[in-house]
């Protein structure tokens, strides 16, 4: 007898404690489900960011397009978003057309683009590299002053420093020459990569190098062995805006710039602008754009997996 109220009582004690679990859990399943204005917010995010994603990659998309496409079909008064007679001739005509008088043809202009942007790549990262490692390493006279000074630099737009540059340029005798041009780029790119290595250097802990010179280490080479693999990430990351900085710039390059050592952009303007009869050659021009674009994303894609861990580096636990 004893036992069955004994079993009573557990299955009611039990049955209470469900009944009184039973709104806690609900609150909890609720709790879980999204309510109906998160979901809308959700919604209305995604697809900002889908209408965002089509506007910057549809003109990419349609300058292929149209590099596929034969020009009487460009011109036509129903243009096809995909290309219906599909044609490399565009290709064919942009590489191979004869320049006018005087002017450069698009192999020419690449290699000098190649050259230019290659050496301000160079002499950009290692100039910034120095200079971040003595900013964020060492303590001097002058520090912060000239820390300030890259920041207003970065201010000053190049369009208003347009003619003096141009003047320096012209007393030095560099006009229409890849050192005067190069001298320029770099002068442009340095202050920002200068200030995000800087960020960089600033996130490896010294105390990494102090405990590589107590294993036996000499500075340099705790600097060498531990901080400058740490500081890889960041010199591909600043290399790459210092790549697309060089290789896509225009305004500076038409300035002084001429003749047979036209760079890439003022090539392609060129281009457009010396087409027979007034007509423009729209294949041909979006050929050539798409052939300018091509060695950008060609080095972004070998590159990214070093930006992605560039742009995560500075957690470094110490």
């Amino acid at each position: 007898m004893s036992t069955q109220v004994s079993v009573g009582t557990q299955l009611g004690t039990a049955g209470v404690e469900d009944t009184l679990d039973r709104p806690a859990r609900r609150r909890s399943m609720d709790a879980r489900r999204p309510p109906a204005r998160k979901k809308l917010t959700r919604f209305l995010l995604n697809a900002a960011a889908l209408i965002v994603f089509v506007c910057s990659v549809f003109p990419v998309y349609y300058m292929v397009n149209l590099a596929f496409t034969p020009n009487n079909k460009i011109v036509s008064r129903t243009p096809s978003l995909f290309p219906t007679d599909f044609t490399v001739s565009n290709f064919t005509t942009a590489w191979n057309r004869e320049a006018a008088p005087g002017q450069t043809d698009f192999p020419h202009a690449l290699g000098t683009t190649v050259t230019v942007t290659a050496g301000v790549l160079v002499v950009t990262l290692l100039v910034a590299f120095l200079a971040s490692v003595a900013l964020a390493r060492f303590r001097f006279k002058g520090r912060r002053t000239f820390i300030v000074s890259v920041l207003v630099v970065q201010m000053i737009p190049g369009e208003a420093m347009m003619f003096t540059i141009y003047g320096m340029i012209d007393d030095w005798h560099l006009m229409n020459t890849l050192l005067g041009l190069g001298i320029v780029y770099t002068a442009a790119v340095i202050p920002f990569t200068i200030w995000t290595l800087r960020g960089f250097v600033a996130g490896v802990p010294a105390d990494l190098e102090e405990a590589a010179m107590i294993d036996g280490c000499t500075k340099s080479q705790a600097f060498w062995k531990v901080t400058f693999p740490l500081l890889a990430p960041g010199l591909v990351s600043t290399g790459i805006f210092a790549f697309i900085q060089a290789w896509n710039e225009f305004t500076m390059a038409l300035l002084l710039m001429s003749g047979y050592n036209l760079t890439l952009m003022p090539w392609l303007n060129a281009f457009q602008s010396s087409s027979v009869g007034g007509a423009v050659n729209w294949g041909a021009v979006m050929a050539g754009s798409t052939m300018i674009a091509l060695p950008v994303i060609i080095f972004f894609l070998i590159v990214q997996g070093r930006m992605t861990g560039g742009l995560v580096s500075g957690a470094v636990k110490g």
